[in-house]
């Protein structure tokens, strides 16, 4: 029982941890146009904690909101993550590494070329935008998207080794996948 509680303690810390670099990193790109680290780490999170990984990513969204304010834009962040987590959690768990590089690299950039529809629905609601209004909105952030999509393409290269990374240092922790 001891040990149990342990465990869940230094599962907390860890999807705490998890969570601030998925912050951090955010801001430590900010500089970039859309390019930032957040789909290849809630994919490398996903593919190593599976149904846990969710609570790193909503670790991040909760700093965000924090550190941000919980304003109308940040509504999308409830939902836009899960989605590549969702994806993420479709995919087979166990691919050849040939395999999974390309395909990872392309659920991520897709993710990021998606961004700007996904985030449309919400616009159009909160702003009162008609269907030719959400439509026009996504027109105008494509450029934006191509660059978030770029961006996590050449990331999602890292989601295989990190993820490697991640599954070692669990293992050396004494828990199992």
């Amino acid at each position: 029982m001891r040990n149990q509680r342990y465990q869940h303690l230094v599962d907390l810390v860890v999807f705490a941890l998890l969570g601030v670099i998925m912050f951090v990193s955010k801001y430590m790109t900010e500089a970039l146009p859309n390019i930032h680290l957040i789909g290849m780490l809630t994919m490398t999170y996903t593919i190593v904690y599976r149904k846990k990984a969710l609570i790193p990513i909503y670790v991040f969204v909760l700093l965000i909101g924090l550190f941000n304010g919980f304003a109308m834009w940040w509504i999308p962040y409830l939902y836009i993550w899960t989605i590549l987590w969702a994806i993420t959690m479709l995919l087979p768990k166990k691919m050849n590494t040939k395999i999974a590089v390309p395909i990872y690299s392309v659920v991520c950039a897709l993710h990021g070329l998606c961004y700007g529809i996904l985030y449309a629905p919400a616009q159009a609601l909160m702003y009162g935008l008609d269907f030719k209004g959400m439509i026009a909105w996504i027109g105008t952030g494509l450029y934006f998207d191509l660059l978030h999509a770029a961006g996590n393409f050449a990331l999602g290269f890292l989601i295989v080794p990190l993820s490697n990374v991640l599954k070692k240092a669990h293992k050396t922790a004494g828990k199992e996948n």
